[in-house]
């Protein structure tokens, strides 16, 4: 059989030139064709392949980002609550600031109470010794007078004089004792006074105890 113009299924004869391709070169430069497509297809799977890598790198780097982005404001709300912790602090400090001023005030109003007191007492004890003084110079009358009575007086007269003289001395002597008790009372009053400040200086001390207690917790907290 003859197959004109087709040319031959089998490779050339060596050193003879065909001007038209055989069915065999044909085949193998379809199959060279192929594999080339082959191969231009592996290497758009490569590209792809590396394109969906890269893709992936771009997530994993997204991700990355992203936990970046919630560990700041992890850190933010962090900073944010103690800084609102710090301001709670500064507001409890301020609070007890106010607390210790209101104490300063009260123990001023208290010491202003126990100063008018004193002046109170002072004030009495003046008037007090102006009573006694106008007693004086009245039992003083009184002795003149007996005294000018006493060149007339019969005894019996002069007896009751001298009685009565001696009953006055009595009362000065009470009056006496009654002053001395006054003066101890007074002492007595003092000394509790000075106990008192110092049960309040000691309360003072325990305040800022806690006072520093607080701070050292809040310290420790923070």
């Amino acid at each position: 059989m003859s197959s004109k113009g087709l040319g031959s299924i089998y490779p050339p004869s060596p050193g003879k030139a065909s001007p038209v391709p055989s069915q065999y070169e044909r085949k193998r430069e379809r199959e060279r064709e192929r594999e080339r497509e082959r191969e231009r297809e592996r290497e758009r799977e490569r590209e792809r392949e590396r394109e969906r890598e890269r893709e992936r790198e771009r997530e994993r780097e997204r991700e990355r980002e992203r936990e970046r982005e919630r560990e700041r404001e992890r850190r933010e709300r962090e900073r944010e609550r103690e800084r609102e912790r710090e301001r709670e602090r500064e507001r409890e400090r301020e609070r007890e600031r106010e607390r210790e001023r209101e104490r300063e005030r009260e123990r001023g109003e208290r010491e202003r109470e126990r100063e008018r007191e004193r002046e109170r007492e002072r004030e009495r004890e003046r008037e007090e010794r102006e009573r006694e003084r106008e007693r004086e110079r009245e039992r003083e009358r009184e002795r003149e007078r007996e005294r000018v009575m006493v060149y007339k007086a019969p005894s019996h007269i002069l007896d009751r004089l001298r009685e009565r003289e001696r009953e006055r001395e009595r009362e000065r002597e009470r009056e006496r004792e009654r002053e001395r008790e006054r003066e101890r009372e007074r002492e007595r009053e003092r000394e509790r006074e000075i106990e008192r400040e110092r049960e309040r200086e000691r309360e003072r001390e325990r305040e800022r105890e806690r006072e520093r207690e607080r701070e050292r917790e809040d310290h420790l907290g923070g």
